[in-house]
């Protein structure tokens, strides 16, 4: 019988009846589980995972501007009415878009990775103090970062960033804490 806080199947036995390789495992396991519940892994993660979120968001919302990659001054740019982008070679147009693309996802992917580190070492870290897991800390952590991204804009700016941050992160946290009755998505039904 597994007890709560003991290792499943073992009972009273501790580790007596186990081979050093499923020892050895099991340690590893707490590790990870341990690792995994630390803050600066979970600001790693997140901000890794926003870094790749938005490179691939940057990436989808260049394709889909209307300006072109090609600024004032240059050929098919605003202000150079006599030639135009298709003047250009093939190979150049590519070369152009594609830098385009490039620095376009680069800057979304440092945006989204900051913010989602410090969204969620921000919440890593009120969870840890106030030791509760609730939707007030997601709140309180999308306040302060949404705050602290606005800080350059002034105090009423730093007001409305720590609203609005809250307001979405409330309504996500609630969404994804609403007991689930789809009795579809069940896969052992």
């Amino acid at each position: 019988m597994a007890f709560p806080g003991g290792m499943g199947g073992m009972g009273a036995r501790g580790g007596a009846g186990m081979d050093p390789q499923q020892m050895q495992e099991q340690q590893m396991i707490k590790w990870m589980q341990a690792a995994m519940e630390s803050c600066p892994a979970k600001t790693a993660i997140a901000g890794t995972m926003g870094f790749g979120l938005g490179g691939l968001f940057g990436l989808f919302m260049s394709s889909m501007r209307y300006d072109t990659p090609m600024s004032a001054g240059m050929p098919g740019g605003v202000g150079a009415p006599t030639s135009t982008i298709s003047d250009l070679p093939v190979r150049e147009q590519l070369k152009r878009g594609f830098k385009d693309m490039g620095r376009s996802s680069w800057g979304s992917a440092k945006n989204f990775g900051y913010i989602g580190a410090v969204f969620a070492g921000t919440e890593c870290a009120i969870e840890g103090l106030r030791a509760k897991n609730e939707v007030s800390n997601g709140v309180a952590a999308g306040c302060l970062t949404g705050g602290w991204l606005a800080r350059g804009g002034g105090p009423q700016a730093a007001a409305i960033g720590c609203a609005g941050f809250a307001a979405f992160s409330a309504a996500i946290d609630s969404y994804m804490r609403m007991p689930h009755d789809d009795r579809a998505a069940d896969p052992i039904v």
